[in-house]
């Protein structure tokens, strides 16, 4: 069994450290990505203070809606949006027909390498914005438009739990799109089209739980939700319990869903592949 996963995990490391080495592409992303979350954290607060009576029925805080607008933009390379630029460059220049004769599960190995490229941009972008947010701004008397901590420490496990199911998740989806690039040779269709649903869908863009009550229930259970605002949700205790354990067991339903659709499309698909480039 270790013998079978070694490829796997060899692939996992090697595309890790790889993109660990771009630290400037690290700390221009926090840069910009402070940026947009102070000027979506100032607008949250001006619709809170601009209508106090409708806040106070708020399904979530202005506190939670700001330590939202900081995990999103901390997780932001997590996000399916774009193709994985390997898989771009392999059909560009047909590279992507060593794939085929390599002795391993193409899916598999496709899948652990988009999963470290996602990490490996999210982390130090992530510990640069938990250092700004979270400690800088309390140190300086801006506690309220501070990343604020767990509710509590079962909140706390079960969203990096959750998290950990929604990087699982995210890198189904973006097999999917890796899969779009190959069947059609192009990558640029596929992300104009998924980057809008992703923004939306997954919460980035503004939270699910504000959203009008008739949508709240179908925005909940949709495969993109577990990306980001199912996680986010158990961190602050919106969901907690029964709920938080329910929230990961969708997230885990809508990985299993799109790993069964992508793995026999990536069969059929490279059975049929046709190279072109070199």
């Amino acid at each position: 069994m270790i013998d079978a996963l070694r490829p796997y995990s060899a692939a996992f490391a090697a595309r890790f450290q790889l993109m660990l080495q771009y630290r400037a592409a690290a700390l221009a992303g926090f840069v910009t990505q402070c940026w947009f979350g102070g000027v979506k954290v100032m607008v949250y607060a001006a619709f809170y203070h601009g209508a106090p009576q409708a806040a106070a029925h708020a399904p979530i805080t202005l506190a939670q809606v700001i330590t939202y607008t900081w995990l999103a933009q901390a997780l932001l390379a997590l996000m399916p949006w774009n193709p994985d630029p390997e898989v771009v460059d392999g059909v560009r220049s047909g590279a992507i027909g060593y794939d085929r004769l390599r002795p391993v599960d193409g899916y598999w190995l496709w899948y652990v390498r988009s999963a470290a490229w996602m990490i490996a941009r999210a982390i130090p972008r992530a510990a640069l914005m938990a250092c700004f947010a979270m400690v800088f701004l309390p140190l300086i008397g801006q506690g309220d438009w501070a990343w604020k901590p767990p509710s509590s420490l079962e909140a706390g496990l079960l969203a990096a739990l959750s998290a950990l199911v929604a990087l699982a998740l995210s890198s189904a989806l973006l097999m999917l799109v890796n899969l779009v690039v190959v069947a059609t040779m192009n990558g640029r269709g596929i992300q104009i089209l998924i980057t809008p649903l992703v923004i939306v869908f997954s919460g980035n863009l503004l939270p699910l739980a504000l959203y009008p009550d008739w949508a709240r229930t179908a925005l909940l259970v949709q495969p993109l939700a577990g990306l980001f605002d199912i996680p986010c949700r158990i961190y602050f205790g919106a969901l907690s319990g029964t709920m938080a354990w329910a929230g990961i067991g969708l997230q885990l339903v809508w990985t299993a869903v799109l790993i069964g659709v992508g793995r026999p499309w990536m069969t059929r698909i490279m059975t049929r592949l046709e190279v072109q480039g070199g």
